[in-house]
């Protein structure tokens, strides 16, 4: 059975100590799991749409740990390879609180995927009948390789008929930005819908504007991207923000309601946005994927962890601007 959209990247173990510590106090460490794509293709799964991940894991307790995590949030894992001896990625949180900003200490140097390289996936068999093919930045920064199979990937995505989307998701720990630079530059050609700051594509490409629409548009002009998807994030504080989703298309912009967001956990904040557009996209609404990506991505806000635990009731809700009485 072909899967409405396959996500591909590497999947963490997430630890964090509770209560606002730092890691240098913690005694315990919360466990979650998280990345980007999968972030995406859960919240995909929970808007009803059929959804699988690709990825590489250690075949050990924590890979099955990943694998199982997986399967709960309602994505097959019919693609993941479990890989002997070698290591899981990991990475630990602190929460931060103003003027503490939150901080990530990332763990995954020679991780299991970060040895996936073209050949590694037999990509025209699982992207077969696929509508959609969704990878970030983040995967093709862990090494050459990885790079590489991304391109590999987009390609027979594209070949297969599927609409590819790519989010920047630039990373200054992985990566220094010449290098993001010049890998990005040669894997968007292969791209049709692209998540982008307006400050990823000026510190990466030079691109500025006096608005969202004129950044959009650069980037469609430069890469050949149809259509380009980005957030109004607007920051009093650490726990309090202003969150919308922009889009922009053959030359049109449109904006969601904006949100007041009492923020819970901001990771994965922009994956469930990147799920909610692509949910809208493949009914073929650019209104409808920015509603539903900020609406997606200010709930996944208020919720722990990386994965966007909730409801098509909630999202709908949130759009219809009910408040927030208990509902009994």
């Amino acid at each position: 059975m072909a899967h409405d959209v396959i996500a591909f990247g590497e999947v963490m173990v997430r630890l964090a100590p509770p209560h606002f510590q730092r890691l240098e106090q913690a005694r315990s460490l919360d466990v979650e799991i998280g990345g980007a794509e999968l972030n995406t293709a859960v919240g995909l799964a929970r808007m009803g749409r059929s959804t699988a991940w690709v990825g590489r894991v250690p075949d050990n307790p924590l890979g099955k740990l990943i694998a199982n995590r997986v399967r709960e949030a309602g994505v097959s894992d019919r693609f993941v390879q479990f890989a002997p001896d070698e290591r899981c990625g990991l990475y630990f949180l602190e929460f931060g609180a103003a003027p503490r900003a939150s901080s990530v200490l990332y763990d995954r140097t020679d991780s299991a995927a970060s040895f996936v390289q073209c050949g590694t996936f037999d990509w025209p068999t699982i992207v077969a009948g696929t509508k959609w093919f969704h990878v970030t930045g983040i995967t093709a920064a862990l090494s050459t390789g990885t790079a590489e199979a991304v391109d590999e990937a987009t390609r027979a995505a594209r070949a297969a008929g599927a609409t590819v989307s790519f989010d920047l998701n630039y990373r200054a720990k992985l990566w220094p930005k010449e290098r993001a630079a010049e890998v990005l530059g040669l894997l968007l050609p292969a791209v049709d819908v692209l998540f982008a700051s307006e400050a990823d594509a000026q510190h990466l490409f030079g691109i500025t504007g006096a608005s969202f629409a004129e950044v959009a548009a650069e980037l469609v002009a430069r890469f050949g991207v149809r259509t380009v998807i980005g957030t109004r994030r607007e920051a009093d504080l650490v726990w309090r923000n202003r969150f919308a989703a922009l889009g922009y298309s053959e030359g049109r912009t449109v904006e969601s309601a904006a949100y007041e967001l009492e923020i819970v956990d901001r990771l994965g904040g922009g994956d469930a946005l990147a799920a909610g557009a692509i949910h809208g996209l493949l009914d073929g609404d650019l209104q409808k994927a920015v509603d539903y990506g900020a609406a997606l991505g200010a709930l996944k806000h208020t919720i722990p962890g990386d994965l966007p635990w909730v409801t098509r009731e909630e999202v709908e809700a949130a759009l219809a601007g009910h408040g927030l009485r208990v509902r009994r």
